[in-house]
């Protein structure tokens, strides 16, 4: 069911509580990768044009939740918003407490088209424990709740759930980000153009399996890069060297090959690899076609598997894209991850649906400067890999409908 977005009801004068992910990285008290700010402004933008009273909540991080962090403020993201918005809008930033009298006082001092950030949300344990009395102090501030935060949506925090909770009978609506990457993994999942080719990677097969599970009777082609590629070749009896392997999902692995050999979705597996002796970024990167022999590790696919992979992604119509396919951030090892997605582009430019399932997939796209060659780049990885596994977020079915 649609949900109701922020641009569809009034915001003139009133105050609107909305749930962002400012989850940025930090170095020295400096972002270093300002997406998921600017992946937020288009929600921001719509209440202050409109004027709106905007108060805006986050976290960042995994603070103790025994109180202000300096490493974990929200700070710096003031800054960069009130930058981001230009001259005349300030980001106000009132206290390191999201629930103290100054953040209050700053809440009801709101004039309309003006913006709070309020500190991070988990400097109080008691939003990941979801606690209503937590809930209440944050509901207070909200004539309206709109939820932008996808990131943290399958989450069940205070800000994600117990909020539009205690907000019955108040306008509970999603932002033009949570909208859009409902609408896209949902569409691929639900009505995908076809063939459907998903691309799956990253290190443990175990963190895949739910959605392998449920993309396996919908998809046309699973692509298994990455390390938890071994698992699967080693299920199938080959030698993979000193690869990475899960050997307590290997009964796991086979499984789902035989269910893929059943039916009508194919797993294509790398036919070659570029190993190494030593898991360290200056190892001498090592070809290897077929099995890996002993003392080696696959690192990255090989060029051959590169070449079948982006044959299958060329002719596809929808792509899911979820995980790399080798250690990408080292530059011996990251043309496997590179060619895939000049591949994923490719089959864009051709008219296919692309969505890159965020995490370390949306990080590879943006180093490689393919971002915006694709459909869609989420920005949370964990909620947008639940999607894929078919799970539903009570954060957002908690929202009006449209």
């Amino acid at each position: 069911m649609p949900k109701k977005r922020i641009d569809q009801i009034e915001v003139r004068g009133k105050r609107v509580l909305m749930r962002v992910d400012f989850n940025v990285p930090l170095k020295d008290g400096k972002i270093t990768d300002d997406r998921r700010i600017r992946a937020a402004m288009p929600s921001i933008k719509s209440v202050l044009d409109r004027s709106g009273r905007l108060v805006l909540i986050s976290h960042l991080g995994r603070p103790k939740g025994a109180g202000y962090e300096k490493e974990f403020s929200l700070e710096p993201c003031a800054a960069r918003l009130g930058e981001l918005l230009g001259r005349g809008r300030p980001a106000m930033f009132p206290s390191h407490d999201c629930i103290d009298g100054s953040a209050t006082a700053a809440v009801n001092l709101l004039q309309e088209s003006q913006v709070v950030l309020l500190e991070n949300l988990r400097f109080h344990k008691a939003e990941q424990k979801g606690e209503s009395e937590f809930a209440l102090r944050l509901a207070a501030y909200a004539e309206i709740y709109c939820n932008d935060a996808f990131g943290t949506c399958h989450r069940p925090d205070a800000s994600m759930v117990a909020v539009p909770r205690a907000l019955v009978g108040k306008p509970r609506v999603c932002g033009f980000l949570v909208e859009k990457e409902i609408r896209y993994l949902s569409d691929a999942l639900s009505k995908p153009a076809r063939p459907f080719v998903v691309v799956l990677g990253g290190a443990k097969v175990s963190d895949k399996l739910p959605a392998i599970e449920n993309l396996l009777p919908r998809a046309d082609a699973i692509l298994v890069g990455g390390a938890m590629a071994y698992t699967f070749l080693k299920a199938q009896g080959k030698k993979v060297g000193a690869s990475r392997v899960e050997d307590d999902r290997l009964a796991d692995a086979r499984r789902i090959l035989d269910a893929a050999a059943r039916g009508k979705c194919r797993i294509h597996l790398p036919i070659d690899h570029v190993c190494a002796a030593r898991f360290e970024e200056t190892a001498s990167p090592k070809p290897v076609s077929g099995e890996i022999p002993d003392g080696l590790m696959g690192l990255d696919i090989g060029p051959k598997t590169v070449a079948e992979f982006g044959a299958v992604l060329r002719a596809a119509k929808t792509v899911v894209w979820n995980g790399p396919m080798g250690v990408f951030e080292w530059s011996a090892f990251a043309a496997g991850t590179k060619g895939v997605g000049e591949a994923i582009v490719a089959a864009t430019s051709a008219g296919a649906t692309s969505i890159v399932g965020g995490g370390d997939s949306a990080a590879a796209a943006e180093e490689f400067g393919f971002a915006d060659r694709l459909s869609h780049v989420s920005t949370g990885g964990g909620a947008s890999l639940e999607m894929l596994e078919g799970r539903k977020f009570e954060s957002v079915e908690l929202l009006d409908n449209a």
